[in-house]
């Protein structure tokens, strides 16, 4: 679906709702404020509902801006402010659990009128508050690398490489929106947010007092259950990323990077890096001419056309062993059930220790045979020992439990039954890894993948995927995996 789309929709839904309640219900006070209040209030409803699904992948976003916001007060007269992120960043699921329930309550409150002029100037704060993060995602787009936001003098021309946010979340993964597209929306929502304001007093509204107020608190509590439902205790349960359950992951990646390579380069477009000269020259004339136009002097920048299917997170999926060797073919090409543990950081703290290291040494002696013959022998010389330094982790006894109560007993099964086990880790070094596994013992070939490649895989960790020839089969949250005794019934059977 197409923001386009998404508005057409939301544009006849209002148009009915508004003709019911002006109608029918008889409560309109003003036929255009009570289009507008059911018009905004539906599509705040679905944006938020969107984000409601899965709350961890907002407060991923979030963490996103948090990043860039810290990173650009930081060097300015501004920079008592930038401490305040990483805080932000700490409690984003928090804050993204606050933000959605709001924006529906929000939506809730339009449409049924409640409280106008509170409402008013809520809707008028949430949206502006929008409009300030998805504008300046997209005005990053006009800040090279090496340059701060604030320095307004170092701006230049408009490139999407500079965004650092690619994407506002506004519809969480429903509908993914350019930051250009998103800031433009936002200024369009300010139009009713403004008029809100002034015109307040003619808000349709309907029910009871009373009855409204009970209605919001019910909505506001359920909402807020349903948010940590869908990560707490449990995946979402919609799921619009693209490693959904019954993908063929394989086959999707093949059909990816063939789309990509077979995308064509259409013009450069190129720019003197000293005068500021800009010109789009057709692919086969800058052939023959591109010798005028040395990397030196000129930045260049690739026209191409779009690839045939849109590129999505499965062309990243690149998953290695401790020794940088790749696994993908061991993963998408096994004929075999193939449980994945997904873990997107390992949750435990290391502290400096040190361990008493035996170094030997050995002598070659070479020896005699009875028979004349001559053979070679090694012998130990010298056993030395030295105290060498690491780091030792202590694991959250709340992260390990998950392990031993869910995840091993699992594993133990799956593997007695011929399964393959890949525990896929992210954000831990070789080390690392090794002391979790001499810690919980559990028995299978660790990895090593993309961290923001894994949070997309699936919304726990640790996180449980069966695979089989490169299909996603099912996931589970660690909460909800099942005995695997459990499973016979559906992936056991020889049906």
């Amino acid at each position: 679906m197409t923001l386009f789309t998404l508005i057409f929709r939301v544009a006849i839904a209002a148009v009915i709702l508004t003709g019911i309640t002006g109608l029918v219900l008889n409560r309109r006070k003003n036929w255009l404020t009570s289009y507008l209040q059911n018009f905004c209030g539906i599509l705040f409803i679905f944006s938020g509902w969107v984000k409601a699904v899965d709350p961890l992948g907002t407060a991923y976003k979030m963490v996103d801006y948090f990043d860039q916001f810290e990173a650009v007060f930081q060097g300015t007269w501004f920079k008592f402010i930038a401490p305040a992120f990483p805080l932000l960043s700490a409690y984003a699921i928090g804050v993204a659990v606050f933000v959605i329930v709001f924006e529906i309550v929000l939506g809730f409150m339009l449409v049924i009128g409640h409280k106008p002029k509170m409402t008013a100037w809520a809707f008028f704060s949430l949206v502006l508050f929008f409009t300030v993060l998805t504008g300046f995602t997209y005005l990053t787009g006009y800040v090279p690398g090496d340059v701060n936001f604030f320095d307004f003098g170092g701006w230049a021309a408009y490139d999407a490489t500079n965004m650092k946010v690619t994407d506002c979340g506004c519809f969480g993964d429903f509908i993914k929106l350019e930051p250009k597209v998103s800031f433009f929306k936002d200024i369009f929502l300010l139009v009713p947010a403004l008029y809100f304001l002034f015109r307040s007093e003619t808000m349709h509204q309907l029910f009871t007092h009373n009855i409204r107020n009970i209605l919001v608190s019910v909505l506001t509590i359920g909402l807020v259950i349903y948010c940590f439902s869908n990560f707490l205790w449990d995946l979402p349960h919609e799921d619009f990323r693209p490693f959904r359950e019954a993908v063929d992951i394989a086959e999707q990646k093949r059909l990816e990077e063939e789309a990509m390579a077979n995308v064509q380069i259409l013009a450069y477009h190129v720019t003197n890096k000293v005068s500021g000269e800009e010109k789009t020259i057709p692919y086969a004339e800058y052939l023959k001419t591109f010798k005028q136009y040395p990397e030196q002097a000129w930045d260049l920048e690739q026209i191409t056309s779009e690839p045939s299917i849109p590129t999505t997170k499965i062309s990243d999926f690149d998953i290695t062993s401790l020794d940088h060797e790749p696994l993908n073919e061991r993963i998408l090409n096994n004929t075999g059930y193939t449980v994945l543990i997904i873990a997107n950081e390992l949750y435990g703290d290391g502290s400096p220790a040190s361990r008493t290291v035996n170094d030997t040494m050995y002598v070659i002696d070479t020896l005699l045979r009875s028979d004349g013959s001559v053979y070679y022998q090694r012998n130990i010389k010298e056993i030395a020992t030295r105290t060498e330094p690491y780091i030792d982790y202590q694991w959250k006894e709340y992260y390990a439990q998950r392990y031993n109560d869910v995840v091993i007993p699992f594993v133990r099964e799956a593997k007695k039954a011929g399964w393959d086990a890949i525990m896929i880790v992210a954000g831990a070094d070789e080390s690392q890894i090794e002391d979790f596994h001499q810690d919980l013992g559990l028995d299978v070939v660790y990895a090593m993948g993309d961290d923001k490649l894994l949070k997309t895989i699936i919304r726990s960790n640790p996180g449980i995927v069966l695979m089989k020839e490169g299909k996603i089969l099912k996931k589970w949250h660690y909460a909800k995996l099942p005995k695997f005794n459990e499973l016979e019934e559906d992936f056991l059977s020889d049906k």
